[in-house]
């Protein structure tokens, strides 16, 4: 063994207890620190000849990059939608790392129990029945192609094409219709060959809404001439957090023939508060679902689910056909149902999450998260300079400035609540108007920490002008 790594395994304990301590400091002082930092960053070093053991690099670690890391698991990041990472997710986190479980398959370990045990539990939380299995995945992004790679093996199936063979083209033209699709499903569409010019953009509802308009979704559906579509409905919409009316979506079925599948990606966790559960009346009947965790349930990056009501055709879109592997008999193993072969345990930082804090533990996150969104709001539309673009639904508010929202006044803006180093939002452009959003979703976000952000916001709109 190299004597460097012989000396770092001897001295292991101390040197997880620099790493403890380093991280304590760090995440102790999120709530002060500046929430991004826009400054220069450090010029790139060649690659080392000879390393410094564990201990140099933690210390080069803190004295050139960790001064410019975000605070993007901090209370006033309200870019993108962010969760943080709870403190019983960050311990899962570090024993994810420490036993490296390889989540391929069930062989020699309980790891993929436990996932199996943590899908379960979250199938539970979002109103799924057992009809649903599922899995974890790197993000929404993922998710979001496994289901319509699942949906892409349906369409064969009522078509008489083994896709997962023959390639998409022996599908021909395939119809993708939404009315506020995610970026991520064009994404999508683009890695699994369906193409992205194939989603098809439906009518919304008036007033300032994002969800598709049922008529509009029909007649699309009318219009396949027979053939089978894909429909991808929104619980959650990133903008204003709008939800399509699923249940009546899924009734559509009776005289049409479509893949249903739903990005719940955040909007997925108001089935925890009894005020917005009703919002996703009808998500048991989507064929795919696909949330997000490393945003509302707050877990540390990278961490998803993904469900399906048809794991037969998600085992025919990504077993793996090797020896070594096995063959996907019974409950298949984790590999043949997702993109990777080799897994983390993604699943154990929200296993610990989901048993320290239980549902009402993370209830009182989401409705506390949609409590301060709703008063930001309120403090917006009160000042002279901004407006709102859309009510606060949930966890998100998108404005703009009042008086000329040209993309540049829109942007002076954003960098000038970011140079204040005080909050974080990102851009958007809604109802064809450069706007921001602040999306509220870390567990320690407070009333004191939306008033510093209304505060930082108005200050920064005063000197736009």
């Amino acid at each position: 063994m190299h004597p460097t790594l012989a000396d770092d395994l001897d001295r292991l304990p101390e040197l997880l207890q620099s790493a403890r301590d380093l991280a304590t400091r760090e995440v102790t002082g999120l709530a002060d620190r500046p929430v991004v930092r826009l400054d220069e960053m450090p010029h790139r070093y060649a690659l080392p000849a000879e390393g410094t053991g564990a201990e140099g690099a933690l210390s080069r670690f803190a004295e050139r990059w960790a001064p410019g890391f975000s605070g993007s698991a901090g209370p006033r990041y309200l870019g993108f939608v962010t969760g943080g990472a709870t403190p019983a997710s960050v311990a899962g986190d570090w024993l994810t790392s420490a036993y490296d479980q390889n989540v391929s398959g069930s062989a020699g370990s309980w790891a993929t129990a436990l996932e199996r045990e943590t899908v379960a539990w979250l199938r539970e939380l979002f109103g799924l029945g057992e009809r649903h299995s599922g899995a974890f995945v790197t993000g929404a992004t993922v998710s979001n192609t496994v289901g319509l790679a699942v949906a892409r093996e349906w369409l064969g199936e009522r078509l008489g094409v083994d896709v997962s063979r023959e390639g998409a083209a022996a599908l021909g033209p395939v119809d993708v219709l939404s009315g506020s699709p995610h970026s991520s499903t064009a994404k999508a569409l683009s890695v699994l060959g369906i193409g992205r010019d194939r989603l098809r953009r439906l009518p919304v509802l008036p007033d300032n809404r994002e969800a598709v308009d049922l008529a509009a979704l029909e007649d699309a559906l009318a219009g396949s001439e027979g053939r089978p579509a894909i429909v991808v409905a929104n619980a959650g919409t990133v903008n204003t957090v709008d939800f399509d009316d699923l249940r009546a979506i899924a009734a559509l079925k009776e005289r049409h023939d479509f893949w249903l599948h739903v990005d719940a990606a955040f909007g997925g966790f108001a089935a925890l508060s009894p005020a917005y559960a009703h919002l996703l009346d009808g998500l048991d009947e989507a064929d795919s679902v696909c949330v997000d965790l490393h945003k509302w349930l707050n877990v540390p990056y990278d961490a998803a689910v993904q469900f399906t009501r048809r794991q037969d055709l998600q085992v025919r879109v990504f077993h793996n056909a090797s020896p070594y592997l096995g063959l996907p008999t019974g409950e298949p193993d984790f590999l043949h149902l997702t993109p990777e072969n080799s897994r983390r345990l993604r699943a154990l930082p929200a296993w610990f999450s989901l048993v320290a804090y239980g549902r009402a533990g993370h209830r009182e996150i989401v409705e506390r998260n949609v409590a301060l969104a709703q008063r930001l709001g309120d403090g917006l539309a009160a000042l002279d300079g901004l407006r709102l673009l859309s009510p606060v639904r949930l966890n998100v508010v998108c404005f703009t400035l009042a008086e000329r929202p040209t993309p540049e006044r829109v942007d002076a803006l954003a960098q000038a609540v970011a140079s204040s180093g005080e909050a974080f939002l990102t851009p958007t452009v809604y109802a064809g108007l450069p706007a921001l959003r602040a999306a509220f979703s870390n567990w320690r976000t407070t009333e004191a920490d939306m008033e510093r952000v209304l505060a930082t916001v108005a200050s920064a709109a005063a000197r736009v002008g």
